[in-house]
């Protein structure tokens, strides 16, 4: 969500990449979550950050507790840690309403973010 949410917000102004510490693949949720607000995500994968091992990114920004973790350290790069709730751990018959909150979580941190650069 992170990464379809900076390029809605940002456009073109930033390069963006995402990845993931342990990547479990796209959640349906997330795929109708983003739909809700007419972002297509469904041609999205779940990347691991191993991919990007050895690159140099000038911002670095993990978005759970988790990831904070086992994040590998990317020398160079600014570290941001943005704590948001994983809601594919909430509980079946709550994922609608946590993804949709998680959701807004992420895009008013994005914008704020964008707003400060």
């Amino acid at each position: 969500m992170a990464e379809a949410l900076l390029r809605s917000v940002a456009g073109d102004r930033f390069e963006v990449f995402s990845a993931g510490s342990l990547p479990k693949g796209l959640h349906p949720a997330t795929i109708a979550t983003m739909n809700e607000i007419g972002i297509d995500v469904s041609g999205h994968r779940s990347k691991s950050v191993d991919e990007y091992s050895g690159q140099h990114f000038d911002c670095v920004i993990t978005v759970c507790d988790r990831a904070k973790q086992s994040c590998p350290i990317f020398p160079g790069s600014a570290s941001l840690h943005w704590s948001f709730e994983d809601p594919a751990d909430a509980p079946s018959e709550q994922q609608g309403q946590t993804f949709r909150r998680v959701r807004e979580e992420i895009r008013e941190r994005i914008t704020s973010f964008v707003i400060a650069r």
